[in-house]
């Protein structure tokens, strides 16, 4: 039997004190959101599969090792691969779970892509949907504040992302990121609900930005 409590514990813990969008409450929406969309593509598959159960701690659990949130990735997944088992997942779910959230993060994949499980699909999927819409603009502003980036600066211009290193170091603006990254999310989608739904999404963004951009524009 599997005891996701275990998980979302852990998670909690980890990610105690975020303030950058990536906290407990996002795990929590991405698993749910990943979750739903997976049994709505599957028509409604079991709701008690292990399956769910897989999609819901890749979700929980995706930001605990992310170079951005911890200073020693490395060490929390060692924490996971004893959390797991320990949780009542089996090897090959465990396998599924840390591969999922070791190599599902954009800059993981602008060099190169990485084929994910299909659990891990929606967890992707799931992820990227929170960086669109009203969750990701609330969120893309509170992570280029608590980082010094301006909101704006027309002398500062997109940039093509070609690299980790150039993404994670290059100067940018709040809203060039928009440009650089987020528009660009929906055609990275693997699920028929996350391209739905990422369509949606972007829409709502487009409109914002438009919006932004005549303001700035008077």
């Amino acid at each position: 039997m599997i005891d996701l409590d275990k998980v979302k514990e852990f998670t909690q813990k980890q990610l105690q004190g975020e303030s950058t969008g990536h906290d407990f409450y996002h795990g929590e929406r991405v698993a749910n959101l990943a979750t739903k969309m997976y049994l709505t593509d599957n028509d409604q598959a079991n709701e008690d599969s292990r399956m769910v159960a897989i999609i819901q701690a890749g979700g929980y659990l995706h930001d605990t090792i992310d170079e951005k949130i911890t200073p020693d990735p490395a060490a929390v997944v060692e924490k996971i691969k004893k959390l797991l088992p320990a949780a009542g997942f089996e090897g090959l779910e465990v396998k599924d779970i840390l591969f999922t959230i070791q190599h599902m993060s954009f800059s993981a994949n602008i060099e190169h892509h990485y084929q994910l499980p299909l659990s891990g699909q929606y967890v992707q999927d799931a992820d990227r949907l929170e960086s669109l819409g009203a969750i990701g603009i609330a969120r893309a502003f509170t992570y280029g504040g608590k980082h010094g980036n301006k909101i704006y600066d027309p002398e500062i211009k997109p940039e093509k992302l070609v690299s980790h290193d150039q993404y994670r170091n290059h100067e940018e603006t709040t809203i060039n990121h928009f440009y650089e990254k987020l528009f660009n999310l929906e055609k990275t989608m693997n699920t028929p609900g996350g391209k739905k739904e990422a369509h949606r999404r972007t829409e709502y963004m487009r409109e914002f930005v438009q919006e932004f951009m005549d303001e700035w524009n008077v």
